[in-house]
């Protein structure tokens, strides 16, 4: 089947970044597809969910795995690719800035100055870049997740009196926001935030980004079950996109120890050219936006292509 004429009758999200990435579309065509996201498909659905007081689902970042929150909103406009200067962004950002705190046990923040946990810093951080609030939070949590890297390279949400270990989830949602971070500050950002971004993804590389070291066996099997939108779980499509992005920000060619990570995902493609929709993670959603489980997947038939593309394999 036509793969690329079968993404562009999606979601403007799916779109926009076709034309982009796989296409090599002109910027202002591009462009005028991205504007569609915040006013038609899922974005518009997201954005029009949003309460005066800031929140969606009355929660910071959601109760028992409810993804129904502003973190995970958020988030998912941010992989949408919403354009985050279109006037309903806009008014959904600044009601969040005047009006959404972390919960007291949470450390009683505003939502951009982040939380307690490095994993969910790595999102907040992440999302405070994309959606243009960069201020003191931001260098706060950096801060944070600088003095969190653990000896391994990698993060770990867990204390480090309960571990010194670290985690393929949290090292990736850090190692997102630190990217974004590097990206927008640029040359202004310390060095140490550069070095810290290279040692975690060391440790994700050192491992082939889903080994263990010790045997060289998968380190979790749900590292192989692709999902969208990815929230805090680490999976391989994911972490390939990461190193992508990194990859094409640093101008350096692929690291060679991706080679069976990238086979993994290729063992994953249907004979059609696509890839299927994993099974969703826990948690309730205000709706589903990708296909449902074992169907073809827009999102992970975009990602899949645009890595395989980068990384020489397409």
């Amino acid at each position: 089947m036509d793969v690329i004429r079968w993404l562009l009758e999606s979601d403007p999200g799916v779109r926009w970044q076709v034309m982009r990435d796989l296409q090599g579309a002109p910027d202002d065509e591009v462009a005028a597809e991205r504007a569609r996201v915040a006013v038609e498909g899922f974005g518009a659905r997201l954005l029009d969910l949003q309460t005066d007081d800031g929140y969606w689902g009355g929660e910071a970042y959601g109760i028992d795995g409810d993804r129904r929150s502003v973190m995970w909103t958020l988030q998912s406009l941010r992989r949408l690719g919403v354009d985050p200067d279109a006037a309903a962004v806009r008014t959904a950002i600044d009601r969040v800035r005047a009006g959404v705190r972390f919960s007291e046990a949470d450390g009683g923040r505003p939502f951009f100055d982040g939380e307690v946990e490095a994993c969910v810093n790595g999102g907040v951080l992440a999302a405070s870049v994309y959606f243009g609030v960069l201020g003191d939070g931001a260098d706060a949590m950096v801060a944070e997740l600088l003095d969190g890297q653990l000896d391994d390279g990698g993060w770990n949400c867990e204390p480090i009196e309960e571990s010194v270990r670290s985690s393929f989830d949290s090292t990736l949602c850090v190692l997102e926001g630190l990217l974004a971070y590097e990206q927008v500050v640029g040359e202004a950002a310390a060095p140490a935030v550069r070095e810290a971004r290279l040692r975690g993804e060391e440790y994700l590389l050192e491992r082939n980004l889903f080994r263990r070291r010790s045997t060289g066996g998968i380190v979790l099997e749900r590292y192989e079950n692709f999902i969208f939108p990815p929230y805090w779980v680490y999976d391989v499509l994911r972490a390939l996109d990461h190193f992508r992005a990194a990859g094409i920000a640093d101008g350096t060619p692929p690291d060679p120890r991706i080679g069976p990570a990238v086979d993994l995902l290729l063992s994953h493609r249907r004979d059609d050219g696509r890839w299927s929709a994993g099974e969703p993670w826990n948690g309730e959603v205000f709706f589903r936006l990708d296909a449902p489980a074992g169907e073809p997947s827009p999102f992970n038939t975009l990602r899949a292509l645009r890595v395989l593309d980068w990384a020489g394999r397409a």
